[in-house]
């Protein structure tokens, strides 16, 4: 049967071959799980996507969203396979049992994430989103907080979101307008409005529990002001039970290019003046505690962008395979020649072996970082603990831009490999593209990932993390250039990662000086860069286990599929890194053209 989200073969290669998950079932934090539990949850995931989640993504893009009197429905079809998520309790799996999750590791939950978001993920989040929202309150908020919110957001049985975004302020949250005055009962009266609120109001779940940024009265100018809110879409009480609409309303949905199955949403708070909240945390630490629930949401556009990726190969590998179109190239001129199916031909071959080779580098990536919050969880060692999480720090923003653009151009890719049959509605890859390109946009803008990985995270710790970083990346060079078949692309990695730790130490260098505009210009290309160096180094690490597995026999199915490894970081190391070299000479160079030349000059 032909994969249509996700290669398993690939993922179980990642999770028990490159990262070792069956060893945490040894932890105390695991006790009682095992291999083959992880197993059947993937499977009962990759079953439960197919039959149940995929069929919704046409209704998802064709039928949309409906407002009607501010009340926002969804596709009918949605109903059934998201009542069924909550019922399979998939919506916080890596979350305790006693706060409405399974307590899986986080790179099983994500593996079976890989089938559910990946078959629809504007379906799918609708019953996740909440785990955000509900994360901030279990870290932040107060014990009866947590008693109200937090198992209801965790199961889904509540729906929740982020309001952060204002129309004069965009990505410069601190100029928001949105202003909060405290009752003599200690809730908040909210007044302000919000758009692009993803999931801002549906007929899915029986309430939606909002946290909203906001200014209290007399706080300091900018994000040193702004405290964050628990606004519930229907009120509730201190016993739990549900109350009054609060005064929250949906006063617009996007018509967006893609992803019309998710409410996106324009919302109105206090129209009435009767919006109420409660603070979460103290007052004017709002943006700390976002940048926790933003954090998180980085990493999932990041993974949206590897969901759209994964699938846009897979269906263009399939086609590739039974479309016949044109003779082999060794048949020269002659006429009496059979089609082949287009995979014969070395171009078609060149896109499907590119987006192989980044769908896989971009699945090692993000199941590294699940496996660095799985360290954590298990550690008793605080150095450790912290050493694992200023790494995830430093690689949210090149998961999040990285993944995003490459996910979207693998998907431009799948277009190009059915040729004209690409662009047109009956087939799925146009679908993909438009529902993956939102994701170089939200969640900060990937522009706005560039600055934080220059201006924030290199320097964490003093640029520590960054080294390590690279260390890391060293210790596998050292290990591949002890396996004979990739010495050689070992030392192709070992050229880009030595390179690219000139050009950080270089960049940062100017970013510090006087031309500090100049080098802000060139984070982007700077993320881009060390985002193909990542590459290298998970496709590396895959192609010395693949050689490994090779040397000590395997099945005529594993061969092929350790045989495919070793050409994906074979192409990459020789067809992809040279562009990056040439890149990394151009930000070394630090040309300052882009800051340098006038809005005039920029015509029109």
């Amino acid at each position: 049967m032909a994969q249509v989200i996700a290669d398993r073969r690939d993922m179980d290669f990642v999770l028990y071959e490159q990262m070792h998950v069956q060893d945490l079932a040894r932890e105390e934090k695991f006790a009682g799980l095992n291999k083959k539990t992880f197993d059947i949850i993937i499977s009962e995931a990759r079953n439960f996507a197919l039959k149940e989640i995929l069929p919704t993504r046409v209704d998802g893009d064709r039928i949309g969203v409906r407002l009607e009197n501010g009340r926002v429905t969804v596709p009918e079809s949605y109903h059934r396979a998201h009542q069924l998520l909550l019922e399979g309790e998939w919506t916080s799996m890596a979350e305790a049992p006693e706060s409405g999750g399974q307590g899986m590791p986080h790179a099983i939950a994500k593996a079976a994430a890989e089938y559910l978001a990946g078959a629809n993920g504007t379906l799918t989040g609708y019953g996740m989103m909440g785990h955000g929202t509900g994360k901030m309150i279990e870290l932040y908020g107060t014990e009866d907080q947590k008693k109200l919110f937090l198992k209801k957001l965790y199961t889904g049985k509540w729906g929740g979101t982020m309001l952060l975004t204002e129309a004069n302020a965009g990505s410069d949250v601190g100029a928001l307008t949105t202003t909060a005055v405290k009752n003599p009962d200690g809730t908040y009266t909210l007044t302000g409005s919000k758009i692009f609120i993803t999931n801002g109001e549906h007929d899915l779940s029986e309430n939606i529990i909002h946290p909203v940024l906001a200014r209290v009265e007399g706080a300091p100018e900018g994000t040193r002001g702004i405290s964050i809110f628990i606004v519930p879409k229907i009120w509730v009480h201190a016993d739990g039970s549900l109350g009054e609409p609060n005064d929250v309303v949906c006063t617009g949905i996007e018509e967006k290019m893609g992803i019309h199955g998710s409410a996106t949403c324009s919302m109105a708070l206090g129209g009435r003046g009767k919006c109420r909240g409660f603070l979460l945390g103290e007052e004017n630490l709002g943006m700390k505690i976002m940048f926790h629930m933003m954090n998180e949401a980085r990493l999932d556009v990041g993974f949206q962008g590897l969901n759209a990726g994964s699938s846009a190969y897979l269906y263009a590998l399939n086609y590739a395979r039974e479309r016949l179109q044109g003779r082999d190239l060794a048949a020269g001129k002659d006429t009496t020649a059979l089609q082949v199916p287009i995979i014969h031909h070395p171009d078609v071959r060149r896109m499907l072996l590119w987006m192989k080779a980044h769908v896989e580098g971009m699945r090692s990536l993000i199941y590294y970082v699940c496996s660095l919050f799985d360290q954590m969880a298990c550690t008793s060692d605080p150095q450790v603990r912290q050493q694992c999480n200023d790494l995830a720090e430093l690689l949210t923003p090149v998961i999040k831009a990285y993944c995003s653009e490459r996910g979207f151009e693998t998907c431009i890719q799948a277009i190009q490999v059915y040729g004209g049959y690409g662009y047109i509605r009956e087939y799925p890859v146009e679908q993909l593209a438009r529902d993956c390109k939102i994701t170089s946009l939200y969640e900060g803008t990937n522009g706005i990932q560039a600055m934080d990985l220059l201006g924030r995270k290199l320097g964490l710790q003093k640029g520590m993390i960054f080294k390590f970083f690279i260390e890391q990346i060293q210790k596998t060079i050292s290990q591949a250039k002890e396996t004979k078949e990739v010495e050689a692309l070992a030392i192709e990695a070992e050229a880009a990662v030595n390179r690219l730790g000139e050009i950080a130490r270089h960049l940062g260098q100017t970013a510090a000086s006087a031309r500090f505009a100049t080098a802000f210009a060139h984070a982007h290309p700077f993320l881009e860069v060390m985002g193909d160096t990542i590459m290298a180094w998970m496709l590396l690490w895959r192609a010395q286990l693949a050689a490994s597995a090779l040397n000590k026999g395997t099945s005529k199915k594993d061969t092929a599929f350790y045989e495919g490894q070793m050409k994906s970081a074979e192409f990459f190391m020789y067809s992809v890194l040279p562009v990056t070299l040439g890149k990394m000479n151009a930000i070394f160079k630090a040309n300052g053209a882009a800051v340098d030349i006038s809005d005039a000059a920029f015509g029109g």
